[in-house]
């Protein structure tokens, strides 16, 4: 196990991130050496428990601030981690550009070091889950695999990617033969190396409804541009659509969960989380109309309300008494 002692400090910006100001960031390494970035913000006050987050692709640490600054106001500690490949963890790629994994079962490497760290510095209990988009795919095949969390929430997760018949039958072979022949470390088809929140105008993106949490994400990416990744590689491709082929056929945890997906998110498969929240015990998902892919960075009523349940969800959680509330999303932003 990791001592707290030998957890190296690494670079945080806070004033970027405009989250707590109290927050310390780590090195981290992983059992192939990777070395990883982690943040903690804990709390002034005791604490409700810890919430670990876990980034989509393409973002950092940086990007959760407003996030943790709302965890906070209800009362819990937030500790993230950048994916390797991502922020300021190592990247795997000449092309510090690129989104690239060697196997998605990397990723599981990343959430034990992370595991072990929090254990280091004695993080308060209990713990909790927020996973968006990849971070929910990872998340799930976490949970599954025994990660210890009280419960979960999941936002726009990627469990399967969002592509016409005829892509999706043309994106197996082709990013088969890549990831065979070595050639893995190719940009995906249609993709390139630059940022999407910095090439992509508001009104043509989408992620979000919310120009000013728009504009709060592309200062994040100039501001931080050594931390910016692109679009993602084949090999990263035919790993995603393996992981997530894979993980449709598990059964779900019995870990209280609620997932929010926006009805108008066009970069995951909704049917797929549609699928998967049939068949988990307990779980409830909200299909919420007029939101694109990420919901914490939408209309501010549309985030409230997702922060809000998260946080009554783990709060119910812990007392054992699981009280989901029945309000539609409708109803909340009338």
């Amino acid at each position: 196990m990791l001592k707290t002692n030998a957890l190296d400090k690494a670079p945080i910006h806070p004033d970027i991130a405009e989250g707590p100001s109290d927050v310390k960031a780590y090195w981290i390494h992983t059992d192939d050496k990777v070395r990883l970035r982690v943040a903690h913000w804990p709390t002034t006050k005791p604490s409700k428990g810890t919430v670990f987050l876990f980034q989509g692709r393409t973002e950092n640490i940086e990007k959760y601030g407003r996030t943790a600054e709302y965890l906070h106001d209800f009362g819990y500690t937030a500790f993230a981690v950048d994916w390797r490949g991502q922020g300021l963890s190592d990247r795997l790629t000449e092309d510090r550009l690129m989104g690239h994994v060697v196997r998605f079962s990397d990723y599981q490497k990343d959430v034990s070091a992370t595991l072990e760290a929090a254990k280091s510095l004695n993080l308060p209990q209990p713990w909790y889950l927020i996973g968006h988009s990849l971070g929910a795919c990872v998340g799930l095949r976490a949970i599954a695999e025994g990660f210890p969390v009280s419960a979960c929430a999941f936002t726009a997760p990627l469990w399967d990617i969002n592509l016409p018949r005829l892509q999706r039958l043309g994106a197996w072979p082709l990013s088969w033969v890549f990831q065979t022949l070595g050639k893995g470390d190719t940009y995906a088809p249609g993709t390139r190396g630059e940022s999407y929140v910095l090439t992509t105008d508001f009104k043509d993106n989408r992620l979000t409804h919310d120009p000013d949490m728009y504009e709060y994400y592309a200062n994040i990416s100039e501001s931080l541009p050594e931390q910016v990744i692109g679009g993602p590689s084949m090999g990263w491709l035919f790993q995603a659509l393996k992981e997530t082929r894979s993980l449709s056929k598990r059964k779900s945890p019995d870990t209280p969960c609620i997932t929010f997906c926006g009805a108008e998110d066009e970069i995951v498969a909704i049917s797929a989380i549609q699928d998967r929240m049939a068949r988990w015990p307990g779980g409830k998902l909200e299909l919420i109309p007029g939101a694109r892919h990420d919901v914490l960075y939408e209309t501010p009523k549309v985030r409230e309300h997702v922060l809000a349940q998260i946080c009554e969800l783990f709060s119910a959680s812990t007392e054992e008494k699981l009280k989901v509330p029945s309000k539609s999303i409708g109803d909340a932003l009338v």
